[in-house]
Formats: structure tokens, C-alpha cells, sequence
């Protein structure tokens, strides 16, 4: 139950978000705090043996609805090249191609925890929260690259039937 609540947090920031400028100070709390919660919860339910499915599905959900905000809020004042877009659609390419080889392999939405996706992951939070400081160009590089790398390895799990 805590950690439910814990990702429900991570919706209403994520929601509360739309309200503010990007990257004002109100914007880069809610979505540090949302950040947050998207580390523990999980970690939560594990440490007080409450997993569950509904916890696995309204984390999914708090995940979606976070990333949906911040790109409404984000996109439109990003100075985004077109090589950035390419690298998005193959990476995005890739990982339905693995959403659909894992349902048709195994029935189900197959969710893969390597440490190349948490890696990628992190550093995709990082990422406004390097804005001030580094250069979308060189940032959104590494961010692309290890999102492949990691997308292609998540293929390869999945196709060949390792869990992680």
C-alpha cells in the first residue's frame, strides 16, 4: 500500500507539472520528486512485501503519465536536430519490435530491468537537469547511444528467452 501511494505521488507531480514553465524552479522540483518516487517505489513494495500486480501495472501508468508531462513541457523548448529525431524513431522502432516479440513469444507484456535499460533510464532523468550546463547536442548523444545499445540488448533477451 505505501508504495502505491508512493507512486501515485509521481502522478500528481507528474500532472502538476503542466502547470509551470519548464525548467523553473517549481518545474525542476516536482519533477526531482517525481524522479524520486519512480526510484522507490518498487524498492518499497519489495522491502515490505508488497508486490503486485496492480502496483506493477499503476507504476507503468505513474511512468507514462511522468514522461507524457515532461515531454508536453519540454519538447517545444528544446532545440532538437533532426539527427536527435532519427535516433528517437529507430530507438522507438526497436523497442515495439521487442514489445511485440515478447508478446507473441510469450503471451504477455514482457518488461526487461537490465542494467543498461536503468542506466539509460538515468540518464534520461539526468537530462533536464543537465540543460544549463551541457549542450543538448552532446548530451542527447550519449543519452541515443546507450538507449540503442540498450533497446538492441533488450531485443536480444527477450528473443532468446533470458530474463533480467
Amino acid at each position: 500500500m505505501i508504495a502505491n501511494f508512493v507512486t501515485g505521488i509521481r502522478i500528481i507531480c507528474s500532472f502538476a507539472l503542466l502547470f509551470f514553465p519548464a525548467l523553473s524552479p517549481p518545474f525542476y522540483v516536482l519533477y526531482i520528486i517525481a524522479g524520486f518516487t519512480d526510484m522507490i517505489d518498487g524498492t518499497i513494495a519489495r522491502k515490505t512485501g508488497t508486490v503486485s500486480e496492480f502496483g506493477s501495472r499503476l507504476d507503468t501508468a505513474a511512468d507514462f503519465v511522468f514522461v507524457t508531462a515532461c515531454l508536453i513541457k519540454l519538447i517545444p523548448i528544446l532545440d532538437t536536430k533532426p539527427w536527435m529525431w532519427v535516433c528517437i524513431v529507430i530507438i522507438a522502432v526497436v523497442k515495439a519490435v521487442n514489445i511485440i516479440t515478447g508478446v507473441v513469444k510469450r503471451k504477455k507484456l514482457v518488461a526487461v530491468h537490465s542494467v543498461m535499460n536503468k542506466i539509460t533510464g538515468a540518464l534520461l532523468f539526468a537530462l533536464p537537469l543537465t540543460l544549463g550546463f551541457i549542450e543538448l547536442k552532446y548530451s542527447a548523444a550519449v543519452v541515443c547511444a546507450v538507449a540503442a545499445i540498450a533497446a538492441v540488448q533488450e531485443g536480444y533477451y527477450i528473443g532468446t528467452g533470458r530474463d533480467v
